[in-house]
């Protein structure tokens, strides 16, 4: 058996803020984009913890037993704890209390699990995709970071572990599909972060393991689908709730809670027993005491997920069919309907939007270009309206491609690691 026939499996992991995918090349030479959740690619990134069968539930079942109301707790958005202080903290799950850590080490052993039982033989090599920054403007934490998401999949069983750039790896995606020289700029946009790279594609260069003379340049801004959630959140469900509320004394009320409330990884911050009290106190500064009442039947009832994810829902549907989507909020307050148009999507993100064209626009000047052949969009926030509408404004010249938005970064990372060197 050649050297060549003997190289093992290698899984490319794209462990996303908001959903997790993963590729590999097989031995033919065929790339197969795993089915990780029943027949779909794409993987919420998110486990509960069932408090009755002290099971624990992933991805899709994780996000239908909270939302059918389960008893227990759910977790998502873990990437975004790379990096920071609260991965080595403890939460309290049930009647026991599990490392942030350990809790990611536990989504990667399930992800494992499913690939092995979908290729049908154990998987030890991996090349797990990063962005561009972890971490804005803080080297040592952005490189503590990869170390715990390697760290994390070393634990779940691989024994050996690589790197590469989400924006690169689906740019090593898309250049399977381009026939000549092609300057293409990147534009990653996940869950947690906004990601660039102009690259030059050749699919005569595609075998190569060593790329770094087609990069030309690579930036990233901590903007993605999580932060536009939170946007809208606030700029739709939480005035609701007493947000930006002028109450006694011509005063706002504090707003911490409503932040909290709308940050997929912060929310369980707002139900503790400190949080909790404080909420409570806050009636004094409410001249309108229904607000405060629907605040405190969201903490108490612990709806904050449920609040978010009906405004993820509407975001996407809204960016799908152009129209104006419901927010749903029957479970809180069935008086209230609340939708998001475009219009409203465009006054809540428009600063944001900007910031994450403004860094696509820095990586084609980093790579001294007046412009690009292509500007190639992948990631799941990718699809959002506004956002397609203010790159197409931006870069007129370029041509305009949507890639596979939840699979291109895993089988970039697939390509990468058939050529790999461990």
């Amino acid at each position: 058996m050649s050297g060549e026939q003997s190289r093992p499996l290698v899984l490319g992991i794209d462990f996303g803020t908001s959903n997790s995918a993963a590729a590999l090349i097989d031995a033919s030479g065929v790339l197969q984009v795993i089915p990780l959740d029943g027949t779909r690619a794409e993987m919420p990134t998110a486990l509960f913890f069932a408090s009755e069968t002290h099971t624990v539930l992933y991805g899709a079942a994780a996000m239908q037993a909270y939302l059918n109301g389960t008893e227990g707790r759910l977790l998502r958005s873990l990437k975004s704890l790379l990096g920071s202080r609260l991965m080595d903290e403890y939460t309290a799950v049930g009647d026991k209390s599990i490392r942030f850590f350990d809790i990611v080490v536990l989504f990667f052993k399930e992800l494992k699990r499913r690939c092995e039982a979908h290729v049908g033989q154990p998987l030890t090599h991996a090349v797990l995709g990063r962005p561009v920054h972890f971490v804005d403007d803080d080297a040592e934490r952005d490189l503590l970071a990869q170390e715990t998401l390697g760290r994390a999949a070393l634990e779940a069983g691989f024994t050996h572990i690589a790197y590469q750039m989400e924006p690169i790896a689906a740019a090593l995606d898309y250049e399977q599909r381009v026939v000549q020289e092609t300057t293409a700029l990147v534009v990653d946009i996940g869950g947690g972060t906004s990601d660039f790279t102009v690259i030059r594609l050749n699919p005569v260069r595609s075998t190569q393991s060593d790329r770094s003379a087609d990069i030309l340049a690579t930036t990233g801004v901590h903007i993605g689908g999580t932060d536009f959630d939170r946007l809208l959140d606030l700029g739709t469900v939480m005035p609701h709730l007493g947000y930006k509320h002028v109450g006694t004394g011509g005063r706002i009320v504090p707003n911490s809670v409503f932040f909290d409330l709308s940050t997929w990884h912060l929310i369980h911050q707002a139900y503790t027993r400190k949080a909790l009290h404080f909420a409570k106190e806050l009636w004094t500064d409410y001249t309108d005491q229904t607000l405060h009442r629907r605040l405190m039947d969201a903490l108490e009832e612990q709806h904050g997920h449920r609040m978010l994810a009906g405004v993820e829902a509407a975001k996407i549907a809204c960016s799908i069919s152009g129209d104006s989507a419901l927010v749903d909020l029957a479970f809180l307050d069935h008086t209230l309907t609340l939708t998001i148009d475009a219009h409203s999507m465009e006054l809540a993100l428009h600063t944001s939007i900007a910031q994450v064209v403004r860094c696509a626009q820095d990586c084609v000047a980093a790579a001294g270009l007046q412009g690009v052949d292509a500007v190639y969009l992948t990631g799941g926030s990718s699809a959002l309206r506004t956002l397609i509408e203010a790159l197409r404004q931006a870069m007129p010249q370029a041509s305009l491609v949507e890639g596979n938005r939840f699979g291109g970064v895993a089988a970039g990372l697939a390509w990468a690691g058939a050529v790999q060197q461990f």
